[in-house]
């Protein structure tokens, strides 16, 4: 069960052009979860930081089993289980985002592999649901992956019967309305995809991304009655596995994702809600297939976090400002091999930063960043 299993990365290009800052001034802590394993492919991923500076996400313990977290503000850990998710390898229970009162919208899998969404109570009560016409087989079902930062509204997807992913919303009543967006392939492991921690705005207009049958992804947002809007970005590639991927939603309905170019690398964007986009590149990142820039969450000041990759395949973390200035950071710590470094995940109203860390072992550690 990988985060973003369902959620694939995804006439002149001209880039917004910012000054680097220095990140003298940044304060990052390090966290790992009671219970996190410390081989290869285990530890501790933060996912989601609310304002009051909450952190939810989850960790792979020794036996390869997924766990639910949520640290609270003064880094206390309260893990938890969804009810009838599986013990076994590739199993178990993700936290993937949180609202402003520490309520957490996840999935799990149970014992035969099948996914399922919930939504947990402040009290710890947690409550499972499954879309109507989710599939029942190993890697099918369904998948809470954003939660309204001010109320109960959720945004997720569901994978059919034919491994097809569809988009759904889960109404503060538990009603599930289930989408998919025009255009989206019908093959397997294509569809629609809603975004992950920050796919869903008080408003509750959805972000997401849809593949389209040859493998070609694009962009949309889906207004609260159901109007999708679909978009590209000028200079994203149009061959399999390029093209336009969306990440996240803030309250004023500017959003953010990565484009993938016809060599393959990646570049940052903020749409602005009348659709507007500047696109940037951090300085540092790579230009070969898989590197550059890839934006993970937009704050309500429109303040983006998110990882770049620079030529040796090595991630590191950044934050890009409204007003388009960067700061470029790593955690201490972080491994500088291929596949090793920082990987922010969301960023508050604050631009308290989470996510997590990849060490020279190949082990994963939560971080927060404050400024």
């Amino acid at each position: 069960m990988k985060r973003i299993g369902f959620l694939i990365l995804l006439l002149c290009i001209c880039f917004a052009s910012a000054a680097q800052q220095p990140a003298a001034k940044l304060k990052i802590n390090k966290f790992n979860a009671p219970g996190a394993g410390t081989a290869k492919g285990q530890g501790t991923e933060g996912l989601a930081i609310n304002s009051g500076g909450e952190i939810a996400g989850y960790y792979i313990d020794s036996s390869n089993v997924f766990h639910g977290f949520l640290r609270s503000s003064h880094g206390t850990f309260t893990t938890f289980e969804a009810p009838d998710a599986g013990t076994g390898a590739s199993e178990g229970t993700v936290a993937a985002s949180l609202n402003t009162a520490g309520e957490i919208a996840g999935y799990y899998s149970d014992s035969s592999s099948v996914l399922h969404g919930y939504l947990r109570a402040t009290d710890g009560t947690v409550t499972t649901f499954d879309a109507p016409h989710a599939g029942t087989g190993a890697g099918q079902g369904t998948e809470a992956l954003s939660i309204d930062p001010s109320g109960t509204t959720i945004a997720g997807v569901y994978i059919d019967d034919n491994t097809v992913s569809h988009g759904l919303v889960r109404a503060s009543d538990g009603t599930i309305t289930e989408f998919s967006a025009k255009g989206a392939g019908t093959g397997k492991y294509q569809g629609t995809f809603t975004a992950v921690v920050g796919g869903i705005n008080p408003a509750g207009t959805i972000a997401g991304t849809y593949e389209d049958a040859k493998s070609v992804f694009h962009s949309f947002v889906r207004s609260p009655k159901g109007a999708i809007i679909k978009f590209n970005v000028s200079g994203a590639g149009t061959d399999a596995g390029q093209g336009v991927g969306l990440s996240g939603i803030n309250t004023a309905g500017t959003t953010t994702g990565t484009y993938i170019d016809s060599s393959s690398a990646l570049h940052g964007y903020v749409r602005a809600s009348n659709g507007t986009i500047a696109k940037f590149n951090v300085p540092g990142a790579g230009t070969g297939a898989g590197q550059g820039t890839e934006p993970e969450n937009i704050n309500t000041g429109g303040d983006t976090t998110g990882q770049y990759v620079d030529t040796s395949g090595m991630n590191h973390g950044f934050l890009r400002v409204s007003a388009g200035t960067i700061t470029k950071f790593n955690v201490p710590g972080a491994g500088t091999a291929s596949g090793q470094g920082t990987v922010p995940d969301s960023n508050n109203a604050a631009d308290a930063i989470t996510g997590y860390y990849i060490d020279s072992g190949g082990v994963f550690h939560g971080f927060l960043l404050t400024q």
